[in-house]
């Protein structure tokens, strides 16, 4: 496996380690209702969560990675300015997913723990998996999938020049009714990098299929 790590100026995203207080943070995301109301599941309890990262590292062991599944910390969090081992050691506040497919095309998803929403964390979060998917992997189109109700989210993608493609109906089935959802897509030659990291751009929660 060759690591993954990307920096931007508030946060890095890292590989997940299977730690007690990493399975401890993920629980904090994917156990809390308020979190993944625009998830495609149900919360989950803390030993699914211990299989989550299980799986994380099992996909980043790939002989041709597919999926990259990331923890994202504070750079605060870690010491001497958030050098590189320091960064093992900061725990995760969100997650982070990229899901290639067909067409040099991805996937991508986010999704923040309850503390930090409205810190513009989100915005650099899609910021640094554009610059990753449009530089490293060299892919053509990013797409992500919004809940109607998520409007912090879609506001997140469109300041970053993701463009509305439609509303999907009823393609998400939980709680007892139907959802729909925004599909919004960017492709490399509409990037033009990420803005300046703003303040409570936005409390968005997740775009795409996190998980």
């Amino acid at each position: 496996m060759v690591p993954v790590r990307l920096t931007g100026p508030r946060l890095a995203l890292r590989e997940y380690r299977h730690t007690p207080e990493e399975v401890d943070a993920l629980h904090a995301l994917y156990g809390d209702p308020e979190v993944t109301r625009y998830l495609p599941f149900e919360p989950r309890d803390r030993e699914t969560c211990a299989d989550q990262i299980e799986l994380y590292l099992e996909e980043a062991m790939a002989e041709e990675r597919g999926v990259y599944r990331l923890a994202v910390v504070r750079r605060e969090d870690a010491g001497d300015a958030g050098d590189a081992g320091d960064l093992e050691d900061a725990l995760p506040v969100a997650h982070a997913a990229l899901t290639l497919g067909e067409y040099r095309s991805a996937r991508l998803g986010y999704v923040l723990s309850r503390p930090v929403w409205g810190r513009g964390y989100a915005g650099e979060i899609t910021g640094l998996l554009c610059e990753f998917s449009f530089g490293a992997l060299g892919l053509h189109r990013l797409a992500a999938r919004v809940d109607v109700e998520n409007t912090a989210s879609a506001k997140v993608l469109t300041r970053l020049g993701f463009r509305l493609e439609g509303r999907v109906r009823h393609d998400l089935y939980k709680g007892g009714a139907w959802r729909d959802s925004y599909r919004y897509s960017l492709l490399a030659d509409e990037w033009s990098g990420p803005p300046a990291p703003r303040p409570g751009a936005g409390q968005g929660r997740e775009a795409g299929q996190g998980g």
